[in-house]
C-alpha cells in the first residue's frame, strides 16, 4: 500500500519531470528560432550587398536611386563642413531630344573638357578616337548649356569611390532623351575589372547601349565590371577636387547617398585641342 508520503513524493518528481520537459521544449523552439533569425539576417545582408555590386549606375531613365531608401537611425550622421562654394546664378534647361546627335566632332582631333564646379574646375582630357559618339554627345550637350547648374547627385565612399553627374534632375532619373552605344569597353587601363582613379565613365541602365548624359568620375581605384564606357582622365587638380569632395562625405553615412559638398557643374565646357 503507497503511502500518503510516497505518494506526495511520487507527484513531486512527476511534476519536476514535467518542468524540465517544457525547459527542453522551450531550448529546442529557441534554438530554431534563432536559427531562423540568423538565417533571416543572413539573406538580407547578403542582398543588401549583391544589389550595393551590380547596381552601381542603373541610373539613366531608372526611377531607383541607390541611398534613397535608408533604415532610421537613432541620430543623423554628422556632416564634415562643406568644402564648396554657392552655384552661380541660373537654373536648368529643361532640354530633350528624340535622337542621338549627328557626329560633327573630329575624331582625329583631341578634345578637352572643363567642369567648373561649385568646389572648383575639374579638367578632363577626352577619349577621342576610342569613344567618339560619348565624346561627340558630350559636346553637343555641353555646347546646349545642357549640363549647366546641374547637380552632382551621388557619392559612394564604402567600396567603390565614385562621385555622379549629369542628370538635370538631380535624382538619378533624368537624361537626354536619347542613348548612346557603350564604347572603349577593353580599354587597357581597365586592368583587373578596376576603374583607376581618374577616369570618368558613363553610367548607365544596366543594360547594353543604354548610356545617356550621367556620367561618374573615380576619385580612387574602383572594383567594377568593364561595361561602363571609360571616355576621358581626369587632371591632377581635378582629382584634388574629386577628393576634396569625397571627404566631406555623403549624406547617409552609410557608404551611398547624395554628397554632403554642395557639388553643381556652373559650367561644362568642351574644347578641341
Amino acid at each position: 500500500m503507497v503511502t500518503q508520503e510516497q505518494r506526495r513524493r511520487q507527484l513531486a518528481r512527476e511534476k519536476f519531470l514535467r518542468q524540465q520537459q517544457r525547459r527542453t521544449e522551450a531550448r529546442r523552439k529557441a534554438r530554431v528560432r534563432n536559427s531562423v533569425i540568423a538565417s533571416v539576417l543572413g539573406v538580407v545582408l547578403v542582398g543588401s550587398v549583391v544589389s550595393f555590386a551590380t547596381g552601381v549606375f542603373k541610373n539613366d531613365g531608372k526611377k531607383a536611386n541607390a541611398g534613397a531608401e535608408v533604415s532610421p537611425s537613432a541620430s543623423a550622421p554628422s556632416k564634415a563642413p562643406d568644402p564648396c562654394g554657392k552655384p552661380a546664378a541660373g537654373k536648368v534647361k529643361p532640354l530633350s531630344w528624340k535622337q542621338e546627335p549627328a557626329m560633327t566632332i573630329d575624331t582625329s582631333a583631341k578634345y578637352t573638357m572643363k567642369l567648373a564646379t561649385t568646389c572648383g574646375d575639374i579638367g578632363i582630357a577626352l577619349k577621342t578616337a576610342a569613344a567618339p559618339h560619348t565624346v561627340n554627345s558630350f559636346n553637343f550637350l555641353a555646347g546646349q548649356g545642357f549640363f549647366d547648374h546641374t547637380k552632382c547627385h551621388r557619392l559612394t565612399t564604402n567600396g567603390i569611390y565614385v562621385l555622379q553627374c549629369g542628370d538635370p534632375k538631380g535624382t538619378g532619373t533624368g537624361g537626354p532623351g536619347y542613348t548612346i552605344p557603350d564604347e572603349n569597353l577593353k580599354d587597357t587601363s581597365l586592368k583587373g575589372n578596376v576603374y583607376p582613379a581618374g577616369t570618368i565613365a558613363m553610367a548607365n541602365t544596366g543594360q547594353k547601349h543604354t548610356g545617356g548624359s550621367q556620367f561618374f568620375l573615380v576619385y580612387q581605384d574602383s572594383q567594377l565590371p568593364p561595361t561602363y564606357t571609360p571616355f576621358g582622365t581626369v587632371d591632377a587638380a581635378g582629382l584634388k577636387v574629386l577628393k576634396k569632395i569625397a571627404a566631406a562625405g555623403e549624406s547617409t553615412g552609410a557608404g551611398d547617398g547624395a554628397p554632403n559638398a554642395t557639388v553643381v557643374i556652373n559650367k561644362a565646357t568642351v574644347t578641341k585641342s
